[in-house]
C-alpha cells in the first residue's frame, strides 16, 4: 500500500495534478464518483441515453474498474496532502466497524 501510496503522489506531482486546491480535488473526487454510479448502472441494468455506446459485460466491468481507480488516485492524493497513510485509512475504519457492529450482530 505504501508503494502504490508514494507512486500515485510521484505520479501526479510529475504531471502538476498534485498541488490542485483541496476543493478543486474533491470536485474531481465527485465527479469520478458519478462515474463509478453509471458504470455500475452500466453493469446492472445496462445504458438508457442514445448517446451512451452498450458495452458488454466484460467492457462494463473493465469500465467500472477504471473509474474505481480514479476514486482511489483522488483518495490517495488527498490522503497525502493531509500525511495519512492508506495503512492507517482501512485499519481505522475496520475498527470502526467492528466496534460499532459487534459480532454476530447483522444491523
Amino acid at each position: 500500500m505504501r508503494e502504490f501510496q508514494e507512486w500515485i503522489e510521484a505520479y501526479y506531482r510529475n504531471r502538476g495534478w498534485h498541488d490542485f486546491d483541496i476543493f478543486v480535488r474533491i470536485g474531481f473526487l465527485a465527479e469520478e464518483t458519478g462515474e463509478v454510479a453509471r458504470a455500475i448502472r452500466a453493469l446492472e441494468i445496462g445504458r438508457d441515453r442514445p448517446d451512451e455506446t452498450t458495452g458488454n459485460d466484460e467492457e462494463n466491468k473493465q469500465a467500472l474498474t477504471e473509474e474505481l481507480g480514479d476514486v482511489l488516485g483522488n483518495v490517495v492524493v488527498i490522503a497525502n496532502q493531509y500525511n495519512i497513510e492508506l495503512e492507517d485509512i482501512f485499519t481505522a475504519h475496520k475498527d470502526k466497524l467492528l466496534n460499532r457492529y459487534q459480532a454476530g450482530d447483522s444491523k
